[in-house]
């Protein structure tokens, strides 16, 4: 382990027809560093002129900005950034590069505050630097309504937050994502002479994101995949929100990372060891084959008297009283939200800087094109999000004399499609490939030496697996990544999931064995519950495709829907090819697939999804040889359905027909917004069992011949 020296305690973007450089201002990325060839390896910008009191000033201006927030908003955690404010002052002032004046340059260092709570460390610092995105009037504004200086980081408010942090861990795994994304598109896009993705990945962490599991599933990986160019900030400050982390966490957090393939640096004076900081950045950034975490021991609340060192100092206004002796101590005698001209004038240089930063990338780009029509037009791709022409074309058609099959080999078939056809198409499975089909054929694995391939072995970790997935996603617009596991292990990764709705990341989640029909691996691998709680959740879609030709359908919603998350849920058994489903049906979420009515009369609705379709459909056929007409209606996405007008929603489900039936192997609760008072839902409201599949069905009740004596009770 090594440790840095213990101080005293005490431009215009270039543009042109077809290139990549008017596509730049997308969604926020992250800020890079460019390699030309002189990069030094000391602190990247000059530091600041004179006395050892114009730093103190410098990272007094970042505390008390946080402070007179809090103060204001009544509300927030003013500690950490009150403790940090050196480490986020070097960071930012003298290594971070970025273009204040476009948040979402594509080759920018991408920052990433995981401990969220303390963003006010983050919003002062994006203030100084010269942020349109956080002006004086938005700090005032702190946690309070329509602000874009919400109470955790959320990249969908404030231009230059790159992910939504605020649960614990979340944020560092995200930021392993857009370290591997970085890592992935340099590998693929970068030549001898033309260094074109050459950024790094920081990211403060908590104790908090220490203990949470995620941040272990995702430095576990980080390590593995010798993820260089991450570089996280431990602020080690011994206090969580019930006191001393000695109560609970007293683990040696420098060995574990270690052994996890990190290289570690520890700044023992987070507080006033502004060299050593410098040092062990510079340190990190020369260590070219594995991730560095640097643990910097600060004091919470750092300069208050009363409240430093603190549990109270975490997440409470430190009050009148105290801000007024904290201000003393500092020997910082300034109104509220007060910057002193000559730290305006210091961080003034940002807007200039970064300017030149993008333009000579952007004249590296345009010698690229030239050199490189293909790469370019790749990148391009994955750097505008603009999808290739005719894309969709690749995904396969079915008839109903193709033979039938399971939904996740369908899906395969769809993946392997889409990775030919779209550039920033990639992903993989959670230990489960080869169950889930999610194996990209064409490619290779994703591994420390082999970084350009698209096939990304996650190992038995579903938590960290959504989190990294959700920060490739979130790096460029152009990314579509993709992860799987059994449908009921969606519950190990919900918060990723939930926050990858929240974010408007476009992760495609393939979630196999969806059902009871998995069989004999019984109740712990069936999920029942899961499909509600996921159409519960806003900003996603759920969708439970029944054959072929809505797998393609559900595929293709998923890559289109760029701002929201699409969860597939599939079947391990095999389902047939049904005649009337289609991929234009999907796209309206719910659809008729056989009616033999007319007037938007029938006497009967039947509902399915997924493999209780195939089921509908057959009673279907027998009702109607009784003389029934009969609409069968495949609601493969509510979210969908629900996004339709209501013109179209009265001709599927006509207001006055109330008898309907829904099928589905799944819990019943929700489905009366479909069948209503007088409808009826076959479904599984109980755990399932371990036996073959068609012996549960059975069971159950999710057979043709319940289907018709229901229909012929209603």
């Amino acid at each position: 382990m090594a440790t840095a020296t213990q101080a005293p305690t005490s431009p215009a973007a270039a543009s042109g027809r077809g290139s990549v450089l008017p596509l730049l201002r997308g969604r926020p990325s992250t800020r890079v560093r460019l390699a030309v060839g002189r990069r030094p390896q000391t602190a990247l910008r000059a530091q600041p002129p004179g006395a050892a009191e114009v730093v103190e000033q410098l990272v007094n201006t970042i505390r008390f900005l946080a402070v007179d927030s809090v103060e204001k908003a009544k509300s927030g955690h003013p500690g950490l950034p009150m403790g940090c404010a050196p480490l986020g002052h070097v960071l930012f002032d003298e290594f971070l590069r970025f273009n204040p004046k476009n948040p979402y340059w594509f080759d920018r260092d991408r920052f990433i505050l995981s401990a969220g709570h303390g963003c006010m460390l983050q919003y002062a610092l994006l203030h100084l630097a010269g942020y349109d995105s956080v002006t004086m009037d938005d700090l005032k504004a702190f946690r309070q309504w329509g602000s874009i200086t919400p109470g955790h980081p959320e990249n969908f408010e404030t231009p230059g937050v790159e992910v939504t942090t605020g649960p614990l861990g979340q944020g560092f795994a995200n930021a392993v994502g857009l370290a591997l994304a970085e890592k992935h598109l340099a590998a693929r896009f970068n030549k001898p002479d033309l260094k074109i993705v050459d950024h790094h990945t920081y990211v403060i962490l908590g104790d908090g994101c220490q203990m949470e599991g995620v941040s272990n599933e995702a430095s576990s990986l980080a390590g593995h995949w010798g993820l260089g160019k991450l570089i996280a900030f431990y602020d080690d400050n011994h206090i969580s929100i019930d006191g001393s982390t000695g109560i609970s966490f007293t683990e040696d957090a420098l060995a574990r990372y270690e052994a996890l393939g990190w290289h570690t640096i520890w700044v023992k004076n987070g507080n006033t060891g502004y060299d050593d900081i410098r040092a062990a950045i510079k340190e990190a950034k020369a260590v070219k084959d594995k991730p560095t975490l640097i643990k910097v021991t600060t004091t919470i609340g750092y300069g208050s008297p009363n409240k430093a060192n603190t549990y109270s100092v975490h997440g409470s206004a430190l009050g009148t009283k105290e801000v007024e002796a904290t201000k003393n101590n500092l020997s910082w005698h300034h109104e509220p939200f007060h910057v002193p001209d000559e730290v305006k004038r210091h961080w003034s240089h940002h807007i200039d800087e970064g300017a030149s930063l993008e333009a000579e990338w952007n004249k590296k780009i345009v010698e690229y094109e030239k050199k490189y029509r293909q790469e370019a037009a790749e990148l391009k791709s994955i750097i505008s999000g603009e999808l290739p022409s005719g894309w969709d074309n690749s995904l396969p058609k079915y008839t109903p004399e193709n033979p039938a099959d399971a939904t996740r080999n369908l899906s395969q078939q769809c993946l392997n499609a889409l990775a030919k056809a779209i550039p920033g198409f990639l992903g993989g499975s959670a230990d489960l490939a080869t169950s889930n089909m999610t194996l990209l054929k064409m490619f290779g694995d994703f591994q420390k030496d082999t970084p350009e391939e698209r096939n990304i072995r996650f190992g038995v970790r579903e938590h960290a697996m959504g989190a990294i997935s959700n920060g490739i996603a979130l790096h460029s617009p152009g990314l579509i990544p993709y992860c799987a596991t059994f449908f009921v292990f969606t519950d190990y990764m919900r918060a990723a999931i939930r926050l990858s709705a929240l974010c408007g990341s476009r992760v495609i989640f393939v979630m196999t064995h969806d059902s009871i029909g998995l069989g004999e691996d019984g109740p712990t691998h069936q999920p029942v519950e899961q499909l509600f709680s996921l159409r519960a959740m806003p900003n996603i879609l759920m969708l439970r495709p029944a054959d072929g030709n809505e797998t393609s359908g559900a595929y293709k919603i998923a890559v289109l829907n760029r701002q929201r998350p699409s969860v597939l849920a599939l079947s391990r058994q095999k389902l047939q090819q049904l005649k009337g489903t289609s991929v234009e049906g999907v796209a309206k979420g719910g659809y008729i697939i056989s009616d033999n009515s007319s007037g938007n009369k029938p006497d009967i609705i039947l509902i399915g999804t997924g493999s209780e379709l195939e089921i509908v459909e057959k009673a279907a056929d027998e009702l109607r040889k009784d003389g029934k007409t009969v609409r069968v209606v495949s609601l493969v996405c509510w979210e969908l359905f629900e996004e339709q007008s209501e013109k179209y929603k009265e001709s599927v489900f006509p207001s006055e027909v109330t008898s309907r039936i829904s099928v589905e192997a799944g819990v019943t609760f929700g489905w009366e917004k479909y069948i209503g008072e007088k409808g009826k839902a076959i479904g599984v409201d109980r755990f399932g069992s371990s036996a073959p599949a068609g012996k549960i069905y059975k069971e159950l009740g999710l057979t043709v011949e319940n289907v018709i004596a229901t229909a012929k009770s209603l």
